[in-house]
């Protein structure tokens, strides 16, 4: 029976302390953001509205749970993410499984992404790379080709100083301890880009932006 399983687990207080503690990382973590990066991230929205309804596209990439981040951004922006609209180019490169495994088998892991910012980055679109350490290999890698290729790097990582930080030309740093904390305000960090992207579509009276039924 579950029921009052809560009243019955060993080391209940410890673990208490523990998901409290969690949560004021979170906390502290957040009023860091909202008092020095909410500038950024509303002017990432306006940039794209810019960049998206005119035909520019959007790369994002990560490893692990930061794949999983830029993959939420991506379908963010190809559906939805509040008001109804038409769906805007935007790929998250991880889940591009046979160009994946194929570049990674063929010229290394560290080349994965960078091959296919090669392919799909034009000039002028963004990439947006994930990564809670700043220091993974293959978005260091996709972000020194994405400058070569003339699209703008969005880096999205956990403390500074970084390498993936000092190659970047736009840096979102979330200034926590845990792995964990730095996803979750990435994750919110994504959202309210997103929110900024609808209200400048709004404002440059995007057709067919509605809200939904």
């Amino acid at each position: 029976m579950l029921r009052h399983l809560s009243d019955r687990v060993p080391g209940r207080q410890s673990d208490l302390r523990l998901a409290a503690g969690h949560c004021r990382a979170l906390e502290d973590a957040v009023a860091r953001l909202r008092e020095r990066q909410l500038p950024l991230l509303t002017a990432w929205g306006e940039a794209l509205a810019g960049l998206l309804p005119a035909g520019g596209r959007l790369l994002a990439a990560g490893n692990g749970g930061s794949a999983a981040q830029a993959q939420h951004l991506t379908a963010e922006l190809v559906g939805r993410y509040a008001a109804e609209r038409r769906g805007f180019s935007a790929l998250a490169l991880h889940a591009e499984t046979s160009s994946v495994t194929a570049i990674g088998n063929d010229y290394g892991y560290d080349e994965v992404f960078a091959r296919q910012v090669e392919a799909h980055g034009r000039p002028g679109d963004v990439l947006v790379a994930l990564s809670t350490s700043g220091r993974s290999p293959n978005l260091l890698r996709a972000a020194e080709t994405a400058r070569d290729c003339g699209l703008g790097v969005w880096a999205m990582t956990g403390r500074r100083p970084n390498p993936l930080a000092a190659v970047a030309d736009e840096v979102l740093d979330i200034d926590a301890e845990l792995t964990a904390t730095v996803q979750e305000l990435h994750l919110l960090a994504l959202h309210v880009v997103c929110e900024c992207f609808d209200a400048a579509l709004a404002r440059r009276q995007e057709p067919g932006l509605r809200e939904p039924a």
